[in-house]
């Protein structure tokens, strides 16, 4: 059973995102009209544009990192990162969620560090110092960040994008 309610799509014994995580979903997919219930494998959530309720079309899919690539720790532990992907394998954004790292504030927490994402191609190489900016000296922090970006944008890719189909 599918229903639409408050902004976002429920599922028979799901519960929809909170207002917190809405407003999350919502800035890494602003176009969105709904969201899913945080589902499937890799545990998603799934963006849908405005259509009828019964097919709204799919814009994304936004997932925890530490939920894809969850054996990646920084220095001071887990660094929980909101990834947004669209179909074509660009991210949409990141949202730096939460950490223990000692030197986040001036690392991870600056706003040009997750801004940097938004238009990355999950085949890009996301390496620190070439195409991703070290905005500080952190490196553990600023290394393992990157890694778990790099790996879960890349896994969900692999497991929720469908393969463009081959050229004749």
């Amino acid at each position: 059973m599918l229903s639409l309610v408050a902004g976002a799509v429920v599922f028979a014994g799901q519960a929809a995102p909170d207002a917190k995580q809405l407003a999350r979903l919502k800035q890494l997919f602003p176009a969105a009209t709904a969201f899913s219930p945080k589902a499937g494998d890799p545990p998603h959530y799934t963006a849908y544009g405005n259509g009828p309720a019964n097919n709204q079309p799919v814009l994304g899919y936004a997932f925890y990192t530490t939920d894809v690539m969850p054996l990646e720790r920084g220095y001071g532990g887990p660094i929980v990162m909101l990834a947004g992907l669209d179909l074509k394998g660009t991210m949409t954004g990141l949202i730096v969620v939460d950490h223990r790292e000692p030197y986040g504030d001036f690392s991870i927490e600056r706003p040009e560090f997750a801004r940097q994402f938004r238009g990355k191609d999950v085949r890009d190489p996301f390496k620190l110092g070439e195409d991703i900016d070290a905005v500080s000296r952190a490196t553990i922090t600023m290394s393992s960040a990157v890694r778990a970006i790099r790996g879960s944008v890349r896994r969900a890719a692999r497991m929720l994008l469908t393969a463009p189909p081959a050229a004749k």
